[in-house]
């Protein structure tokens, strides 16, 4: 057997399961989507909230109060705010370290599971087109065998085959449409929190680091 009859031999399985392959990453996709849309609505503002009130305590040198702002705070910029308290005494190398040690641990954090969102929206055209030619195929082998048969019915089957396969295309494209646009939308997210995340750890190590010097 030649390595041509083994892929038609594969191409037989038939399109139907890229189909449900399609099917369960636009689930995952989908459910993706939902949980980061509520982790980013739920950071939004945080930081510069947090700024205003964490500036007056720090322009005050109340420290103990701005620890209390920074310990319950979750959006990025408060949290290596926090960590940049906890190690103001050691001075503004330090806490410099710090914001640079912290930050791609943050941006990793906001980036999760949004590798997935590109790599779907990249491929599941390119797998639907897959399907698609699997079913093509598929098609024309089972009217091979078929043996003899009329004009109109091989017409009619060819076309029923080919539009049954074209389907496969057409669901890769709105599990990926969806995918991309979600994962652009994010990405312009996460940098407007890695921005408000800045501005907020640069106005802390500024008043840290003149209050140091007083």
């Amino acid at each position: 057997m030649n390595l041509t009859e083994k892929f038609l031999q594969l191409a037989a399985v038939g399109s139907e399961w890229i189909l449900w392959l399609l099917i369960i990453l636009s689930v995952i996709s989908v459910g993706i989507m939902f949980e980061r849309w509520l982790f980013y609505r739920g950071l939004t503002g945080k930081d510069t909230a947090l700024l205003k009130t964490l500036h007056g305590a720090l322009a005050d040198k109340e420290f103990d109060k701005a620890e209390r702002l920074v310990k319950v705070a979750t959006a990025p910029g408060g949290r290596i705010a926090a960590a940049m308290l906890d190690n103001r005494e050691r001075g503004g190398k330090a806490m410099s370290s710090i914001m640079s040690a912290m930050r791609p641990a943050e941006k990793l954090r906001l980036d999760k599971n949004l590798a997935f969102l590109g790599t779907v929206g990249a491929n599941a055209p390119f797998i639907g087109l897959l399907g698609t030619v699997l079913g093509i195929i598929t098609t024309f082998r089972m009217l091979e065998q078929a043996g003899t048969m009329g004009t109109a019915e091989y017409s009619a089957a060819v076309m029923g085959g080919i539009y049954e396969a074209l389907v496969a295309t057409a669901v890769g494209l709105l599990v990926a449409i969806p995918a991309v646009i979600a994962f652009n939308v994010f990405q312009r997210r996460v940098k407007l929190l890695l921005g408000e995340a800045d501005a907020l750890t640069h106005m802390v190590h500024a008043l840290l680091v003149e209050g140091s010097q007083d």
